[in-house]
């Protein structure tokens, strides 16, 4: 686990827990403690999603503790049956997160031996609910989470590093382990990059022109992840391919360099567009000229793939440079869909780009 914001909020809700317990003279104020650790979150819509799963939670297993002291008394065969029906109720009503907390609910409430039994399990339910409130409010006072920023960077990062290697790759002077390490470890920080996205959707907006700017940033974030995908899946190919790309024409293989300097660059250009630092409008590798430049590519490609058959009779070679246009092809397209987003997104929203993603770049 890294160090991060989360684990000081978890303590600060501990000590937060703790010191109203015992402020309010509650039995067992440890209990509060315990119940702030199990209702911490990532994010502040996550942490209220848990806090009333938790609630729903902890007042079923209160409700169900007190029943079977009342009835069948306390000891250990009562305490597991009332657990264990405690769990099948939770898991018809998909209350799957809040069991831990739950079962540790019931515990508390059925070792009690008071003589004033409700009293003190409704005491004891309310040091434990306290726990998960002190959670909450830690979680919206200290430390609120920017995951558009998180997000906006960590797409940027991988992004950077992914076209970093293609611009190396395609001049047969990368080490052939270094790219495939990082390759790998890429592809990990892009399950992360998911990750920050999840949690940037979970942040609710609270007026409706909030929620359409959202949502087009969500569109809008989505196919920045596309995009790094098949930039990756691009690097991914050349690399692979590799000596397939090293047997092509010295013209042929100039112009396939030039064409992925020019796709990277315009990449790159794109991240400044969104941040505001180039005209919307800006757009040095779309249109027309690109259309035409990507059907040139196309046909030498497809040319030099016929003459190389004829020649070699190679199959298997021209089936692997198939898969590296396939993937060139795919992250120019994908690029030109991110522009046209990026132009539409600004034709509405152009306010709404925050100083934190201004920074990043």
């Amino acid at each position: 686990m890294q160090l991060g914001a989360r684990i000081f909020k978890t303590g600060i809700a501990i000590s937060l827990a703790l010191f109203l317990a015992d402020l309010l003279e509650l039995p067992i104020p440890f209990m509060a403690g315990i119940a702030a650790i199990f209702a911490i979150q990532p994010s502040i819509y996550r942490s209220y999603l848990t806090v009333l799963d938790q609630i729903y939670g902890n007042l079923i297993g209160a409700v169900i503790g007190i029943i079977f002291v009342l009835t069948l008394g306390t000891n250990y065969l009562t305490v597991g049956l009332a657990a264990v029906l405690a769990i099948i109720i939770m898991l018809k009503l998909k209350l799957n997160n809040p069991v831990p907390l739950t079962l540790v609910t019931i515990i508390v409430i059925m070792e009690s031996q008071q003589d004033a039994f409700l009293e003190f399990a409704g005491l004891r339910f309310l040091t434990i609910v306290l726990g998960i409130l002190s959670s909450f409010i830690v979680n919206i006072l200290f430390l609120p989470p920017k995951y558009e920023a998180r997000l906006f960077t960590s797409i940027h990062e991988v992004s950077e590093e992914a076209i970093r290697w293609i611009r190396i790759s395609i001049r047969h002077v990368s080490d052939h382990t270094s790219v495939k390490n990082d390759i790998d470890r890429l592809s990990e920080k892009l399950e992360k990059v998911d990750q920050w996205y999840s949690f940037y959707k979970d942040e609710r907006s609270y007026t409706k022109k909030q929620q359409f700017a959202k949502a087009r940033k969500l569109v809008l974030y989505r196919q920045m992840i596309a995009t790094t995908r098949k930039s990756l899946d691009l690097l991914k190919r050349l690399h692979r391919f590799e000596n397939e790309l090293t047997e092509l024409p010295e013209q042929f293989h100039m112009m396939l360099q030039d064409h992925l300097e020019s796709l990277t660059s315009y990449h790159d250009q794109l991240y400044m567009k969104y941040i505001g630092k180039l005209r919307p409008e800006h757009s040095e590798t779309s249109g027309e000229t690109a259309v035409l430049k990507r059907n040139e590519v196309l046909a030498i490609f497809v040319k030099e793939i016929s003459l190389a058959q004829e020649e070699t009779g190679n199959d298997l070679s021209i089936y692997h440079l198939m898969h590296v246009l396939s993937a060139l092809l795919d992250y120019e397209e994908q690029l030109e869909h991110l522009d046209l987003l990026i132009i539409a997104y600004y034709n509405y929203h152009a306010e709404e780009v925050g100083s934190d993603i201004e920074n990043v770049l």
